[in-house]
């Protein structure tokens, strides 16, 4: 079982079968050598945006064929039955399932407001959607290992859960901007009586749109990371985010002003986990850039009030933090 379960995370998640042809194919047509800088920085940006790409298109495909069974409509009459911290907790899961990032969930976050759906349930579902989905789990584990990606999904999940909780219960729906409850529903279009053939049109739809909105993300967060991984010396890198007191609270506020889908950020996190940086700290790092970017929360001052958007921001802020820290002090 054992082997079983190593031979699928080498050759499936950790496609050490592509690493073999990049690296044939910059030794052999590049004649470069991966013990040179510019031949592993090659093939480090080569075989990892071929490797991102691949699941990335995989894995979005078949998340979007089980999505299609959860039109918005639907999903707000299953959360909307349930009260309290069990619709943040419903609302936080239903963003594992949704791969969006940060500014293209805010359609489907106005959808679920206007359908009636409580504040915190919306911010739940908000904070998780970009933060967590079952398709960076599986790149974070082929990249980290199974420990690092569970207790990420986990630590996101939580965050999510509250700080949707913490906005329920500081009433802050009324900082939601009055136009987003006028209208209808403008969320996704699915229904739960598509074809087959009209659900797979559907997930090849999301694969494409989604590809077009985060490729050029993934090659500069490869990019990033092949430079880090080659050509910054691991002293400068330990020097700036090696000091555990402030190191998280450096990563945090660096990711904020950036933008990026988390596939983006994965190999800029590899190169920083490689050159020896606290997982808390890399983590903490992937949090801020995809759920605290910049142009998200310009995006979302347009559909709530600067104070709720004040609020929001500190507690995911807050809570980004302490993970990072908690995580520093775990040996995984």
């Amino acid at each position: 079982m054992a082997a079983i379960f190593n031979w699928i995370n080498d050759q499936i998640l950790g496609m050490k079968w592509l690493f073999e042809i990049v690296r044939l194919l910059v030794e052999d047509v590049f004649n470069l050598s991966l013990d040179t800088q510019v031949g592993n920085s090659i093939h480090f940006f080569i075989y990892d945006s071929i490797k991102i790409f691949i699941l990335l298109s995989i894995l979005i495909f078949f998340i979007s064929y089980i999505q299609s069974y959860f039109p918005p409509e639907r999903t707000s009459r299953i959360l909307g039955k349930i009260k309290g911290i069990k619709g943040n907790i419903l609302g936080a899961l239903f963003g594992t399932i949704t791969p969006f990032c940060s500014c293209s969930s805010i359609p489907i976050f106005i959808g679920f407001t206007r359908a009636g759906l409580p504040v915190g349930v919306t911010f739940s579902f908000l904070i998780s959607s970009p933060l967590v989905d079952l398709a960076s789990v599986l790149i974070l584990m082929s990249f980290f290992g199974y420990k690092i990606a569970i207790a990420y999904v986990v630590v996101g999940i939580v965050l999510a859960v509250i700080g949707g909780t913490l906005i329920d219960k500081l009433g802050m729906e009324k900082y939601v901007e009055s136009y987003v409850y006028d209208g209808k529903s403008n969320g996704v279009e699915i229904s739960f009586d598509m074809t087959v053939r009209e659900r797979i049109n559907f997930s090849l739809e999301q694969v494409k749109d989604i590809f077009i909105r985060v490729w050029k993300y993934v090659l500069i967060g490869v990019f990033i990371g092949a430079l880090i991984h080659n050509w910054i010396p691991v002293n400068v890198i330990q020097t700036i985010l090696g000091n555990e007191a402030y190191s998280v609270l450096i990563a945090t506020v660096v990711g904020i002003p950036m933008y990026a889908d988390i596939f983006g950020t994965i190999p800029i996190a590899e190169a920083l986990f490689a050159k020896g940086i606290g997982v808390g700290t890399v983590l903490s790092f992937m949090m801020a850039v995809t759920a605290l970017s910049l142009p998200s929360l310009i995006l979302l001052s347009k559909v709530v009030k600067k104070r709720l958007i004040y609020v929001f921001t500190g507690i995911v802020s807050v809570g980004i933090i302490i993970i990072g820290y908690l995580f520093n002090l775990v040996i995984f």
